[in-house]
């Protein structure tokens, strides 16, 4: 067995798409995903975008995704690495894809300095906790998530 982690590129927006698909199906939120092939292209590898995807390919097929962007914490003064989407076909789960996938992003934010990567994972997702616990991850603790979307994204901006 061989596993390959290459950069995305945009004749990969279908299948990051598919594999988008298979994770909110996996979620219970497949309902929720309005991205099509279209604005995963535009948003992802136009030339001004700051958000990267890679892609893990096993014996050559594709069998699953990252897609990650730089953020910045203003306690180290230093950038950090967030992963926005990270997805193994059920299929592939023990094949090493995800470690695969995480510690080339660990790689990356090693090379341009990072003082973190960091992710979310709901509460109820205990095979991925469980899986990130064993790669020496740790749960945030005091800080909770917020976020802005549709008519409150809208009116907070108009407001």
């Amino acid at each position: 067995m061989s596993l390959l982690i290459r950069e995305a590129n945009r004749n990969d927006s279908g299948l990051i798409l598919r594999f988008v698909k298979e994770l909110a199906r996996y979620e219970n939120a497949e309902h929720a995903v309005i991205a099509t092939e279209s604005s995963i292209e535009s948003s992802i590898f136009s030339e001004s975008s700051t958000t990267r995807a890679l892609i893990c390919e096993k014996d050559g097929c594709p069998i699953g995704f990252a897609v990650y962007f730089f953020n910045y914490s203003t306690w180290l003064g230093k950038h950090g690495l967030y992963l926005e989407g990270l997805y193994v076909s059920q299929s592939e789960r023990g094949s090493g894809g995800g470690r695969a996938l995480l510690k080339h992003l660990a790689k990356i934010a090693v090379d341009k300095g990072c003082g973190r990567f960091e992710w979310s994972v709901l509460d109820w997702n205990e095979p991925a906790i469980n899986f990130y616990k064993s790669l020496g991850a740790k749960p945030k603790d005091e800080w909770v998530g917020y976020q802005l979307t549709g008519q409150d994204l809208l009116e907070l901006a108009d407001s």
